[in-house]
């Protein structure tokens, strides 16, 4: 009788432990409850991408009761307001499509878990719950009833570490003992030295070399074929069949050798080749690692917060400067940076940026506060708990909500080239064999092997990752931060380029203020001082930072309308500040109105107005000269038109300029850009536009050293680098260049690499080198160029 294999997790079925349950057969009653839950929640096309992909569930009753624990589940969690939690857990079994495919499904097999999303390189899968409807516990055990056992390891939530998988580095290890003792040994073979000791003992040290190349044939190449053996089953060709296919002819053909004393065989190549293809590996490895850990080290978030002092002063700080202990003041619209205490009275904060929900909760005095919340109302102070970690608010920004559907064109590129590369290869390396084997058997094998080792895909799918990656890092060393590499090439593809006025070609920095209207108290400008220090508007900084120092009062209550002011109460007094309409102002005549101002209104009485004459950001002229040569350019502005003749001399003749916009219309100016078939660009402060920024092709925020961005931007601009925006869109474009170069570059040395190859001039261990050294040679191509047309295009400007 032969062996039954399990329908689930593909183990063989021991005598007499058959379980039949819907005409299947399984081998332990754990994978027959998982098939069961596919089943009656409509996953069993689970099984159609890679059957048993996880783990034999195990009997772990009782394993997980400790998460029962509050205070080891705060420890655990990442997030956890009212009833969302959000916790990322450490996934060992993930290994292949499948494995994504169903842990980003568990929403459909237990109810309450909303959002699971799978880190693959990580091993990683981030679950967002109802803590009211399934507990901690519960997905822990589900998980491991479907093969996914998490690793729950306290020590690692507590240390920020995680174990380290060094498996390659044992197997490049093991690799390289084998290769420089069978390269040793192989000597006297390939000198023919005739010596009477060496001749006697000749076969001895044959099967000294084929012992040691064992470890390196079954254990450093394994992966090869684990992979290899992955991608047959799955249908689909990977690049890792032909390498495998090539190393396991090479051992058969070496054996052979042995075994029929016609020689030593092939087993120095065999031992270099999956040496220097592991070493390749390596390499590509750290160099991705090194890209993630520049990006995660900078700071992509060039934003400061305002720190108390223990005097009461405030300072504006980088928010990696802030430690535990440290007391914050967060304004209306501020970005929370670390997790916190609250010290005010009460707060209303919107964390949409971490659960994609924009409905404020309600915090009192003591409470928490978590990382990522937005703080709106008035004015708030908090105690900080743990120091900002830029890798978490990067995930939080790069949270897929705020994602747009952008067309990855180079990938797809890629993966049409991957597809069809293995059949090719392997068609190629058959052709080769059955020609030289009536020439010469020992050219068929050589070129055999030769053709699936040195014709390998892996330079042409490098090429795009790693242009963006460098380009990336090297705009995030200028001050210019992306969300992802996609954004690249969503910048290269821009026509059109909307600014926003107030905040963005402005300044807030400088400008002239001039007050008129009716005197004030002191009573009255620490009253305003006060309402304005809560709000993050850039009239309103200037105006906060403007007026005289004064005593600190708390504010009753604090509402600021997106496009109109601020509205506030102190004991008996309400106080409006904002556009003339807002506040109701008598109005004298329209050029008064005019004007860059904020009015004041306190209890119904209109008081006078804050006129602003705006300073426009240093080379501002040249800029929009630079950008109108590529670029259609428009400038909206929520402000009057008071401004445009003085516009009118700054930009280029032909500017668009549009003013008394409100927020909506922003975006639907926008929208009507884009059913133009335009790509347009956004450049905004993400205050009075956030709509505009997530509507366009690109948003761009502009940051002036408050901690205030939208989630929907696709990049920050640090203020002082603004006259380098069209520097910034060169080298974008560069990129796509840079892509184009490589991809040539790689096909080169593919067309090259087979016609040695299939002419017999090219030995195994010579292909097995050149292979990492082509993906050695991409990646530098691509580090060089990125490097001089950055350095080009900075000269130029």
């Amino acid at each position: 009788m032969s062996e039954q294999s399990c329908f689930h997790c593909g183990l063989t079925i021991p005598k007499d432990e058959e379980i039949n349950f819907d005409e299947k057969k399984f081998c332990c009653t754990g994978c027959k409850t998982v098939y069961e839950i596919f089943s009656l929640n409509d996953l069993t096309c689970y099984y159609d991408f890679e059957k048993s992909p996880g783990a034999t569930p195990q009997d772990i009753k009782g394993k997980y009761d400790f998460l029962e624990n509050e205070t080891i589940l705060s420890k655990v969690l990442e997030f956890q307001e009212g009833n969302t939690a959000i916790v990322s857990l450490n996934i060992p079994h993930i290994h292949c499509s499948s494995c994504i495919w169903i842990l980003e499904n568990l929403n459909r097999l237990q109810p309450g878990i909303s959002i699971s999303q799978v880190n693959f390189p990580e091993k990683k899968v981030r679950i967002t719950y109802n803590s009211d409807t399934v507990s901690l516990k519960s997905i822990a055990y589900l998980l491991s009833s479907i093969g996914y056992e998490p690793y729950i390891s306290l020590e690692n939530y507590e240390t920020g570490k995680n174990k380290v998988d060094r498996s390659l580095t044992y197997k490049l290890g093991v690799a390289f003992f084998c290769f420089g003792n069978i390269m040793l040994l192989s000597f006297p073979e390939y000198f023919e030295i005739k010596e009477f000791w060496l001749d006697n003992y000749k076969p001895f040290f044959r099967w000294l070399i084929f012992i040691l190349a064992l470890p390196s044939f079954l254990y450093s190449a394994s992966g090869y074929y684990v992979s290899a053996y992955k991608s047959i089953k799955s249908k689909m060709l990977n690049i890792d069949i032909p390498i495998a296919l090539g190393i396991v002819v090479m051992f058969i053909r070496s054996t052979f050798d042995i075994v029929m004393n016609y020689g030593s065989g092939f087993f120095d190549s065999l031992a270099g080749l999956v040496f220097f293809m592991l070493l390749g590996k390596m390499f590509q490895i750290k160099t991705y690692s090194f890209l993630s850990f520049e990006r995660d080290f900078k700071s992509y978030f060039p934003i400061a917060v305002t720190r108390i002092n223990s005097n009461t002063s405030e300072e504006s700080v980088p928010i990696y400067d802030v430690l535990k202990g440290d007391r914050l003041l967060i304004r209306n619209q501020e970005l929370i940076p670390v997790d916190g205490i609250l010290i005010s009275e009460k707060a209303e904060i919107d964390y949409s940026f971490v659960t994609g929900e924009a409905v404020p909760i309600t915090k009192k005095s003591g409470d928490k506060l978590f990382a990522g919340g937005k703080q709106i109302g008035k004015v708030i102070e908090m105690e900080v708990l743990h120091s900002v970690s830029q890798s978490y608010l990067t995930q939080l920004w790069s949270n897929e909500i705020f994602q747009k559907n952008v067309e990855q064109k180079h990938k797809t590129i890629t993966d049409k080239i991957s597809r069809y590369f293995t059949p090719i290869l392997l068609l190629i390396a058959l052709a080769g064999f059955g020609y030289w084997i009536f020439i010469d058997a020992n050219t068929a094998f050589n070129v055999f092997t030769a053709v699936l080792i040195v014709a390998c895909p892996c330079a042409l799918a490098l090429t795009a990752p790693f242009t963006f990656g460098n380009i990336l890092r090297i705009m995030g060393k200028q001050k210019m931060y992306l969300k992802n590499a996609l954004v690249i090439e969503q910048l290269a593809k821009v026509d059109t380029i909307v600014f926003d006025k107030t905040g963005t070609i402005t300044t807030n920095k400088k400008s002239n203020i001039t007050y008129e209207g009716e005197a004030l108290s002191e009573e009255d400008y620490v009253l305003i001082k006060n309402v304005l220090r809560a709000s993050n508007h850039p009239l309103s900084r200037m105006l906060y930072d403007f007026l005289p120092e004064s005593k600190r009062i708390k504010i009753d209550d604090f509402q600021e309308i997106t496009g109109k002011g601020i509205l506030a109460s102190f004991e008996d007094k309400t106080i409006k500040i904002g556009s003339a309409s807002f506040v109701e102002s008598p109005e004298l005549n329209s050029s008064e109105i005019e004007k860059t101002a904020l009015h004041i209104k306190i209890n119904d009485i209109y008081y006078g107005r804050f006129s602003f004459q705006n300073q426009y950001r240093d080379g501002l002229a040249t800029l929009f000269l630079s950008l109108s040569k590529n670029y259609q350019i428009k400038v909206l502005s929520g402000d009057n038109d008071g401004e445009r003749t003085n516009l009118e001399t700054i930009l280029p003749a032909g500017t668009e300029l549009v003013f008394n916009q409100k927020p909506e219309q922003k975006l639907e100016f926008i929208k009507k850009l884009q059913e133009k078939g335009q790509n347009v660009m956004m450049v905004g402060d993400g205050l009075n536009d956030a709509g505009a920024l997530a509507q366009s092709n690109v948003g761009i925020s502009i940051s002036e050293n408050v901690n205030v961005f939208s989630p929907a931007c696709d990049a920050i601009l640090d203020a002082s680098e603004f006259s380098r925006l069209d520097y910034f869109l060169k080298l974008s474009h560069k990129s796509i260049t840079i892509i184009k170069m490589s991809f040539v570059l790689s096909l080169l040395y593919n067309v090259v690499g087979l016609t040695f190859a299939v002419t017999g001039n090219l030995l195994p261990l010579v292909a097995a080198i050149i292979m990492p050294l082509s993906t050695i040679t991409i990646v530098s191509f691509v580090t060089l160029m990125s490097n001089y047309f950055s350095n080009s295009n900075l000269k130029r400007l």
